[in-house]
């Protein structure tokens, strides 16, 4: 390696500051999707309308809380760049705002549930799945607390770079799921077999333990004498205020990519059993292997925030384009993994439930679903790391209105036709959403390289024209 290949290792926003940021990201977010993963896979061995439930349920209960953890979890950002600015307390004000939103947030989540429940029973789904989809659905919405709760105070954490207290609370909660999943679903240790409820309650009670522990960290000494965390631990109008107006259009473009995939995967449902249990397989494997995307994603929000924060734009955009780099070292590797073992993948999803999901008969399908996700993947790459740079410099209304036009007008209007008017199957939806990832990601690509970003005030310490 050449001298000038150590240096940029060296340099802000190089390869080595990235991945010191990202690594710990990319295993709390990785072991976040593991829990999953293996959530489902527990699923499998209770019965197959449990399996065919939980994904669509439970994402179908993300889309209804994300855009309250979506603002929350801006202040991640914030405290970046007032850390980036030299401002502890700033902050600690501003975690604080965050997690005021996060509990005045929930009365309004659980006011959702009905909303999910009415889309639940007009998707047309098999009377046995819907049992089980509205089981899970009501105590994920009850529980729903714990997911803005926690995007607020791990913000705090990973805003300030100690990515490292933040994996290793989200770890700790994510075994213990694990492990209430096998005494909950299963009945063991003398509670009773629960199945997809005790999946929920698994879910719910571990979401709640990460942000409980990381909370005890916060109001501890140490950061109590840095940080002021309990005198700051008040109402601030102005502040709120600011973490509403750009947190609010970042929380949007969350809904709406959530949200989308949440429609795709009713539209789909309707395509037959076999079509479904392929289809929520293939996104289960694309969420354990994307997430570490997501992971790098924060870290290239986290470094463009603190580098935006203390006015060095140069040094934040390279850090963006140092996370675009890694990960897609990451998807090549991934999606060659797709492209020669996908056996492997859904071997682990099939032959249970009484002998319901066949690997044989459900292997042609999902095999060619992989190979799309491979194709789409370097694109989505992009997608995820550039939203998130962007988001890192307070752009979050060109990636909200962006978003928006994108999966609207062209993918879920072009879903529909396909669908609905024209009785395209699902090789034909998921070969548009493969061309809907490739045009979402020109726009993300446009942006960032055009360093319109680079003038946005996040934290209001310029007059306003």
């Amino acid at each position: 390696m050449s001298t000038s290949s150590f240096q940029s290792l060296e340099k802000p926003g190089g390869y080595r500051e990235m991945l010191r940021v990202a690594v710990p990201l990319v295993i709390s977010t990785g072991s976040f999707t593991v829990m999953q993963f293996v959530d489902r896979i527990f699923l499998t061995r209770y019965s197959a309308e449990a399996i065919q439930a939980a994904l669509p349920s439970g994402l179908l209960a993300f889309t209804l809380i994300c855009i309250f953890s979506g603002v929350a979890g801006y202040v991640n950002t914030f405290v970046a760049q007032f850390h980036g600015a030299g401002d502890p307390r700033g902050a600690a004000r501003a975690t604080a705002q965050a997690i005021f939103f996060a509990l005045l947030a929930w009365p309004l989540m659980l006011a959702l549930t009905p909303v999910g429940e009415w889309l639940l029973r007009h998707c047309g789904h098999a009377p046995g799945v819907l049992h089980e989809e509205l089981i899970f659905y009501r105590i994920l919405m009850l529980g729903s607390v714990a997911v803005p709760l926690g995007a607020s105070i791990s913000g705090f954490f990973t805003g300030r770079g100690d990515t490292r207290t933040n994996m290793i609370a989200v770890v700790i909660g994510n075994l213990f799921n694990i492990l209430l999943d096998w005494i909950l679903i299963f009945g063991h240790w003398g509670f009773p077999r629960m199945g997809i409820a005790g999946a929920g309650w698994a879910t719910v009670i571990s979401s709640l333990l990460t942000p409980l522990l990381l909370l005890c960290v916060y109001f501890g000494p140490r950061l109590r004498r840095t940080y002021d965390t309990l005198g700051t631990f008040r109402p601030d109008l102005h502040l709120m205020l600011r973490l509403l107006r750009f947190g609010v259009p970042a929380a949007m473009h969350l809904l709406l990519d959530v949200g989308s995939f949440s429609l795709f995967l009713l539209l789909t449902a309707r395509l037959g059993p076999l079509e479904l249990a392929a289809s929520n397989i293939a996104f289960s494997i694309n969420n354990l292997a994307f997430m570490p995307l997501v992971g790098i994603g924060i870290a290239a929000s986290i470094l463009v925030g603190q580098y935006q924060g203390s006015g060095q734009s140069d040094v934040a955009a390279r850090a963006g384009w140092t996370a675009l780099k890694i990960g897609w070292c990451y998807m090549i590797v991934t999606g060659l993994s797709f492209v020669l073992f996908p056996r492997g993948y859904f071997v682990l999803f099939t032959g249970q439930a009484g002998g319901a999901i066949k690997l044989d008969e459900i292997l042609p399908l999902g095999r060619w679903m992989l190979t799309m996700m491979a194709i789409w993947g370097v694109a989505d790459a992009a997608n995820v790391i550039l939203a998130g740079a962007l988001r890192g410099a307070g752009d979050t209304r060109f990636v909200m209105l962006y978003s928006l036009v994108v999966m609207v007008f062209i993918w879920l209007g072009g879903e529909a036709l396909l669908l609905l008017v024209f009785g395209g199957g699902m090789r034909a939806a998921w070969l548009w959403l493969v061309i809907y990832v490739f045009i979402l990601v020109a726009g993300f690509f446009w942006r960032f390289r055009s360093g319109r970003w680079k003038t946005i005030d996040l934290l209001g310490r310029q007059p306003e024209v």
